[in-house]
């Protein structure tokens, strides 16, 4: 769910701006997942523009104070989140964890990386949700550990059907500063891409496994 259209669009502007979001029709790339995809995003590119960073982490902890009492952490979903997390959680002056995708296998077999105790309020930063499967690693991982899973906080939202699901199924609240639907919007508007493109990239979404 995006709270503000406003700072929905100008997050969007901003990481087309910076090339954190690349939209590609013509020549799709090719995630992990073996997904052919018009459009490529690596929000950790943020981390290098200083302005930037700095609203967005902003927006985020305007967000976090909207939606709950101070949490007692901010936990960053490994690795793309670790660092605008870690800068949400020095602005609100709270302790910082990450979660990793699987515990390591050596020295204290951690998943969770830092100091937090029993019954903590927890607030999850992502820096992008596509099916949600990895996010919600993250959030067994720290209910495992007894920690109070208040909500999820990420930069982008490819907003799949699927991931709202997967969310609504493990009872987790997700809210998101930008999306997808707004992002081609805003490309559109400023002549980013063409009608055609806008198309194309519409139908991806529809469909994106078999696109």
């Amino acid at each position: 769910m995006i709270l503000d259209l406003d700072t929905a669009k100008k997050t969007a502007e901003l990481l087309l701006q910076i090339n954190a979001i690349k939209l590609n029709p013509k020549n799709p790339f090719t995630w992990a997942s073996g997904w052919r995809s018009p459009i490529y995003c690596d929000n950790r590119v943020i981390l290098s523009h200083p302005q930037i960073r700095i609203y967005v982490r902003e927006q985020m902890v305007k967000q976090i104070n909207k939606l709950y009492a101070k949490p007692d952490v901010i936990a960053g979903v490994a690795t793309g989140a670790i660092g605008i997390g870690m800068l949400v959680a020095d602005l609100m002056n709270l302790p910082f964890i990450y979660v990793r995708p699987d515990a390591k296998k050596h020295g204290r077999k951690n998943q969770i990386e830092g100091q937090y105790t029993s019954g903590q309020n927890v607030i999850v930063i992502e820096d992008l949700i596509s099916t949600g499967n990895s996010s919600l690693v993250a959030v067994d991982a720290l209910r495992e550990a007894d920690l109070k899973v208040k909500g999820m906080l990420s930069i982008f939202t490819y907003g799949f059907k699927v991931s709202y699901d997967n969310f609504k199924k493990n009872n987790v609240e997700l809210h998101t500063l930008s999306s997808y639907d707004t992002l081609l919007e805003q490309a559109l508007s400023t002549n980013y891409i063409t009608d055609s493109d806008f198309q194309t990239l519409i139908k991806w979404k529809k469909d994106p496994k078999n696109w």
